[in-house]
């Protein structure tokens, strides 16, 4: 080991200069910015989107519940195969009631036509 005392670089130290503006500057700069975007907003198209917000907060939390629900149902071992028969018994119901003759199968594709038209244009 050296007995010698390391060189100090007190001299480029003592007046630091900043390369630019100061953060308080930046700062500042960044809220006039924000607050000529947010003058600029039509506040009166602003209920639009909370409902927009609302009914999309709502639609994700029902989802989960939703979720929630089926997990616990397909917990038990007997119930998911009780539903898919179920499903299987309504559908044949469905379709005995409304497919058997040629004229409720032709009021069913009326009624599809119908509907597209409806909302599809």
């Amino acid at each position: 080991m050296t007995d010698g005392t390391p060189e100090s670089n007190s001299e480029s130290n003592t007046n630091p200069t900043p390369e630019g503006p100061s953060i308080s500057e930046r700062a500042n700069d960044v809220m006039n910015k924000a607050n000529e975007v947010i003058g600029k907003v039509d506040w009166t198209q602003m209920g639009k989107y909370g409902k927009a917000a609302g009914v999309i907060a709502i639609v994700i939390i029902a989802q989960i519940i939703i979720k929630v629900v089926i997990d616990t149902i397909n917990f038990f071992p007997l119930v998911p195969g009780l539903l898919e028969l179920l499903g299987v018994v309504v559908v044949g119901q469905w379709s005995w009631q409304n497919l058997r003759t040629s004229e409720k199968r032709d009021a069913i594709t009326e009624k599809v036509q119908n509907l597209r038209k409806e909302y599809l244009g």
